[in-house]
């Protein structure tokens, strides 16, 4: 692969140098990852930078739909969109649906847009572990927005705020009241909560729910990146496309006040930082697939499944291996 080539057609934004770029950093294999880095580097000097907004809830909150509604309006403003959404992998065959794209119709026919479902592999918290490198390709092919939706599990989702500037979380109308609000974890993460289906017989209920959790909201500790009224609760509803023109407004405020007191900038550099050490220490457990450490890992499996040594002790073997 002419490194040089695929990464000028990116920053020209060929979507198909986009898309096998985006497959290239997803590969595991030694080769690609040489090759993918590299990529990286080239692209880098396009200098462009995107609002990275990821977008977290549990299944059947109205994600996709979300996505698809607020991202057709931010087209019709005649911005670029770039959609990296998450699939969740199977634990027993390692496969994805990759649905997503199915999901959103009307946005994957939109020319502004652009949607790549990935599959979330072993990874945990959300986000496939190269979803990171995927938003530095769509920045330098010239995306105006990348929305990155995660698999949608829980409250231990977090990670996608290592690699957003606004992390947003999708609540669906009475699925919590106030005490749930203030639980550590995803609550105290989200910069903005949107509840969705804010319609038809559920708006009401949505209205209560919104106010449970601007009030939970309150309670939590203000943080220094969060100018006054941050974080807030919103209710939208993407179905009918009510509140979203509001949402987006929100969101710029909350970006370019960022940006105007250095938190936007500082941010990022922090983000570089937690990746940095993210991939040293994935890195060191690869190792563990090299050389006489397989073998090892299995004779020392074996003996603790049979009860002949304590895991503990297994484990500070194979570490002494590791480090000689």
């Amino acid at each position: 692969m002419d490194i040089k080539t695929v990464a000028d057609k990116i920053i020209a934004g060929d979507r198909r140098a986009l898309a096998r770029a985006i497959t290239l950093v997803e590969s595991g294999r030694s080769d690609h990852r040489e090759q993918a880095q590299a990529l990286l580097e080239a692209v880098k000097g396009a200098g462009r930078q995107a609002v990275r907004i990821g977008l977290s809830g549990t299944p059947g909150v109205g994600k996709s739909t979300f996505i698809e509604s607020f991202g057709c309006m931010l087209t019709a403003a005649g911005l670029r969109v770039a959609v990296l959404a998450v699939d969740p992998s199977s634990n027993r065959s390692g496969g994805s649906i990759l649905g997503d794209k199915t999901r959103m119709e009307r946005l994957s026919r939109d020319p502004l847009a652009y949607i790549r479902p990935s599959p979330s592999q072993s990874q945990l918290g959300g986000v496939a572990r190269r979803s990171r490198e995927a938003v530095a390709l769509c920045e330098a092919a010239g995306f105006d927005i990348v929305l990155i939706e995660t698999v949608g599990v829980g409250q231990s989702e977090t990670m996608v705020a290592e690699m957003a500037d606004l992390f947003v979380l999708l609540l669906a109308p009475a699925g919590g009241d106030e005490l749930q609000g203030v639980k550590r974890g995803i609550m105290e993460m989200a910069d903005l909560i949107f509840v969705n289906k804010a319609d038809g017989d559920l708006k009401s209920a949505a209205m209560r729910t919104c106010a449970d959790y601007a009030g939970a909201l309150r309670l939590l500790r203000k943080r220094p990146q969060d100018p006054e009224t941050f974080p807030k609760a919103m209710t939208v509803s993407a179905l009918e496309e009510e509140g979203l023109s509001k949402a987006w407004a929100t969101m710029q405020e909350l970006v370019d006040w960022r940006r105007a007191n250095g938190f936007f900038a500082g941010t990022r550099a922090q983000q570089a930082r937690y990746w940095f050490d993210q991939d040293v220490r994935q890195g060191l457990l690869g190792k563990l697939d090299t050389g006489e450490i397989p073998e090892l890992m299995n004779r020392l499996g074996e003996a603790v499944a049979t009860g002949e040594i304590t895991p503990s002790a297994a484990a500070a073997q194979a570490l002494a291996k590791l480090s000689e």
